[in-house]
C-alpha cells in the first residue's frame, strides 16, 4: 500500500518539478530576448546649433512602449518619433537647453528597461578673426584685436597671438562662467611696426581644453599677413636746367619720395589764395614755352595710405635778360695773405654798370678796376675782413642781374713743429711739444702725435672762435723714453676738417727720430800696480764708464780745499816717478749729454825708510831662529800689503794669488 501510494505520487511530483522548470526556462528566455539600445551609445559631444538625433531600439518586443525623460526631469526641448522598436528624440538645433543626460524608458508587457544617453555640448564654430586698429605704418603704435566669436565653454579658451615665430601675448580665460552662454572672447596686444615686420605674419591661435570630450577641431588659428606701410618720406625735388628760367624757355621738375607702398606722385601750383591747382599725377612735371606768369610755388607731393609729404619749389620766370658771369665761381677758397681777383662779366649788355658789395654791406676791403663789359674786385692780400660773400650787380637799362661769390679763408702755411723739453735720456721724463703755427679756422684743427705707429696723444680743438685771428696752437706730450726707444720716429700729424672748402693740402706732417741717451753708469777704475805705492814708483789708473752716447772720461785730482783739478781725458792717468806729494784722491768722473758718473780711489806713496821697519833686526833673528816662521811671516807681510791696497782681504783670493 505504502509502496504504490509512493509510486502514484512520484509522477505527479516530477510532473510538477518539470511544469515549474518550464517556466523558469520561459522566464529566462523571455527575460534574455529583450534587451534595449541607444545609438549613440552613452553619449554625444554635438556644437552649438546642429541637430542632434538620439535612438533608442529594442529587440525581443514586438511592440514597445517607449518614452523619454531627463534626469532631472526637465523639459525634452525636442521631438519624439516612435516607430516599431525605435523611438527617436531629435533635437532641432541642440542648445544650452538640451545639456543634460537623457533617458529612454521601453516597456514590453510587464517588463520595463532604461538607457541613459548623455549630452554635452560646446561651441567653437569659426576660426579667430584678426583686426587692426589702423594700418600698419612703421614707427606707429597699432593695437592687434584677435577675436574668438560664439565660444563655449569660454573657461576652457586659451588664446595665443604671435607675430612670425615670436609670441606676442598669451591669455587663458579662466574666470568662472555665471551663466552658459554663447561669448566672443578677445586678445589685444599694441605693438609699434619696423621694417623688419614686412613680409611677417599674425598668426592668432585659440585652442578649447576640454580633454574629457572628443571632437574636432579643438584648435583653430588665423593667419594674416602684415602690410607694413611707411609713410611718405624724404620728398626730393630735382629741377633742370633752374628755378630761374627765361621767357620761352622750358624746365623739367622730378619729384621722388620714399615710402610703402610706393607714394604716387602729385604736381600742384600753389595759387593767390593759398589753394592748390592739380597739375598732374606723375613724377616728372614739363613746362614748356613758358611764360611770367609761370612764375610761381609748385608743390610735389607723396601720397599713400597712410599719409603724405610734400615739397615746394620756387619757379621765377624772367624776361629774356643779358647773362652775367662771376669767376672765379660761386666759391673761392684763399690762404691768407695770398692775392685774390673775382671778376664779373656781362654779355648781352652793351653799356653795363657796375655795383660790387658784401652780402651784410660791409666794407669791400679791395680795389675795383671796371673796363668794358669786365669788372674786377682785388683782394690783396687777401685776410678776414674779406671773408664775405661779395655780390656783383650789373645794371643793363631798367633790367638788373645780381651774381654772388663766397670768399672762404683758411690758414694752413707750414708744417707742425716738434720740440722736446730736453735729451731723451733713458728713464727720464720728456715732453714732445707739437705746434702748430699761425692756423686759421683752428676750431676745425686735429693734431695726432705719433711714436712710431702708436698714438700716444690727440687733440680736437674745437672751441668755439669769439673773432677771427691767427692761432698757434700745440699739443703737449709726456712719456719716459727707454733705450727701445732708439730710432724711433716721432711723427706730428696736423689736420684741417673744413671739407667743405677745397684746398690742398688738408693735412701736414713733421718727423723726428728718437736717439734716447743713457746716463753714465758703472764707472770704474783699475789700479795698477796697486794705490799704495813706494815713492819712484810708476802707476796706472785706467777708468771705465757706460752709457749712451759712450761717455767721456775726466780724471781729477780733489785739492785740499775740495775743488778738483783737471788731469787728463784720457781713459788711463799715468804717474811716472810718483814723490810723496802725489798721494790724494783721484776723480774719475764719466760724463756725457745725459749726465754725469764720477768713481774716486786715493792714492799713498810711501817713502823709503817705511819699508825697513818690515825687516827689522828682531825679525831677522827670528827668521834665522825658525825656517818654518819665516814662509809665515812673509805671507803676513803679504797679505797686510794687499789688505792696505785693497782695503779688505780674502782668504780664497790670496790662494789664488799663490797659485
Amino acid at each position: 500500500m505504502f509502496s504504490s501510494q509512493r509510486q502514484l505520487k512520484m509522477p505527479r511530483k516530477m510532473f510538477v518539478i518539470f511544469g515549474a522548470s518550464n517556466i523558469l526556462c520561459m522566464v529566462f528566455t523571455i527575460s534574455q530576448a529583450f534587451k534595449i539600445e541607444t545609438f549613440p551609445e552613452n553619449k554625444i559631444v554635438a556644437q552649438i546649433g546642429d541637430v542632434v538625433s538620439l535612438t533608442c531600439r529594442t529587440t525581443g518586443c514586438e511592440p514597445p512602449s517607449f518614452s523619454w525623460r531627463t534626469h532631472l526631469d526637465s523639459p525634452l526641448n525636442g521631438q519624439v518619433r516612435n516607430e516599431g522598436s525605435n523611438s527617436t528624440l531629435t533635437m532641432d538645433p541642440v542648445g544650452f537647453r538640451n545639456e543634460y543626460s537623457y533617458l529612454c524608458t521601453a516597456i514590453c508587457g510587464s517588463e520595463k528597461r532604461e538607457k541613459g544617453i548623455q549630452v554635452e555640448i560646446y561651441s567653437f564654430p569659426k576660426d579667430p578673426e584678426i583686426r587692426l586698429s589702423g594700418p600698419l605704418e612703421v614707427g606707429k603704435p597699432v593695437t592687434v584685436t584677435c577675436l574668438v566669436p560664439d565660444v563655449y565653454p569660454f573657461d576652457r579658451l586659451e588664446m595665443n597671438l604671435l607675430k612670425g615665430n615670436h609670441l606676442l601675448q598669451n591669455k587663458d580665460f579662466v574666470e568662472p562662467m555665471e551663466r552658459k552662454s554663447l561669448e566672443t572672447k578677445s586678445l589685444e596686444v599694441t605693438f609699434t611696426p619696423t621694417n623688419e615686420d614686412i613680409g611677417k605674419a599674425l598668426v592668432c591661435q585659440a585652442k578649447l581644453h576640454i580633454d574629457e570630450i572628443d571632437f574636432k577641431p579643438k584648435e583653430r588659428e588665423t593667419t594674416k599677413k602684415l602690410q607694413v606701410y611707411i609713410s611718405p618720406k624724404n620728398t626730393v625735388i630735382s629741377v633742370n636746367p633752374s628755378t630761374r628760367l627765361q621767357e620761352g624757355g622750358s624746365v623739367t621738375m622730378t619729384c621722388s619720395s620714399e615710402g610703402l607702398p610706393a607714394p604716387q606722385i602729385f604736381w600742384s601750383k600753389k595759387l593767390d589764395n593759398g589753394n592748390l591747382q592739380l597739375l598732374s599725377g606723375n613724377s616728372t612735371l614739363t613746362l614748356i614755352a613758358m611764360r611770367t606768369e609761370d612764375s610761381g610755388i609748385y608743390v610735389c607731393e607723396g601720397v599713400n595710405q597712410v599719409g603724405k609729404n610734400g615739397k615746394e619749389v620756387e619757379l621765377i620766370v624772367q624776361e629774356k635778360p643779358f647773362t652775367v658771369e662771376i669767376s672765379p665761381g660761386p666759391q673761392i677758397v684763399a690762404q691768407i695773405g695770398d692775392s685774390v681777383v673775382l671778376t664779373c662779366g656781362v654779355t648781352g649788355c652793351e653799356s653795363p654798370s657796375f655795383t660790387w658789395r658784401t652780402q651784410v654791406d660791409s666794407p669791400l676791403s679791395g680795389k675795383v678796376k671796371t673796363e668794358g663789359s669786365k669788372s674786377t674786385l682785388t683782394l690783396s692780400p687777401v685776410g678776414f675782413e674779406n671773408e664775405h660773400s661779395y655780390l656783383c650787380t650789373v645794371t643793363c637799362g631798367r633790367k638788373k642781374v645780381e651774381k654772388g661769390i663766397k670768399v672762404d679763408l683758411y690758414s694752413f702755411p707750414r708744417d707742425p713743429e716738434i720740440e722736446m723739453s730736453g735729451l731723451p735720456v733713458n728713464g727720464n721724463p720728456v715732453t714732445v711739444s707739437c705746434r702748430v703755427p699761425n692756423v686759421y679756422p683752428s676750431d676745425r684743427l686735429e693734431i695726432e702725435l705719433l711714436k712710431g705707429e702708436s698714438i700716444i696723444g690727440n687733440k680736437n680743438f674745437l672751441e668755439n672762435i669769439d673773432k677771427k685771428y691767427l692761432e698757434t696752437e700745440s699739443l703737449d706730450m709726456t712719456f719716459i723714453p727707454t733705450t727701445e726707444d732708439t730710432g724711433t720716429v716721432l711723427v706730428c700729424l696736423a689736420k684741417l676738417h673744413i671739407d667743405e672748402m677745397e684746398f690742398e693740402p688738408k693735412q701736414r706732417q713733421s718727423t723726428q727720430t728718437l736717439y734716447v741717451n743713457v746716463a753714465p753708469r758703472d764707472t770704474t777704475i783699475l789700479v795698477s800696480p796697486s794705490s799704495i805705492l813706494e815713492e819712484g814708483s810708476s802707476v796706472n789708473m785706467t777708468c771705465s764708464s757706460n752709457g749712451l752716447p759712450a761717455p767721456k772720461i775726466l780724471w781729477s785730482r780733489q785739492l785740499n780745499n775740495g775743488h778738483l783739478q783737471p788731469l787728463s781725458e784720457n781713459s788711463t792717468l799715468t804717474l811716472t816717478s810718483t814723490k810723496m806729494e802725489d798721494s790724494g784722491v783721484y776723480v774719475c768722473e764719466g760724463i756725457n749729454q745725459a749726465g754725469i758718473d764720477r768713481k774716486e780711489v786715493e792714492l799713498i806713496i810711501q817713502g823709503r825708510g817705511n819699508y825697513q821697519d818690515y825687516f827689522s833686526p828682531e825679525l831677522l833673528v827670528l827668521y834665522c831662529s825658525s825656517s818654518l816662521i819665516i814662509p809665515a811671516i812673509g805671507m803676513i807681510i803679504y797679505f797686510a800689503r794687499r789688505a792696505n791696497m785693497k782695503g779688505s782681504y780674502s782668504l780664497v783670493e790670496a790662494q789664488k794669488s799663490k797659485v
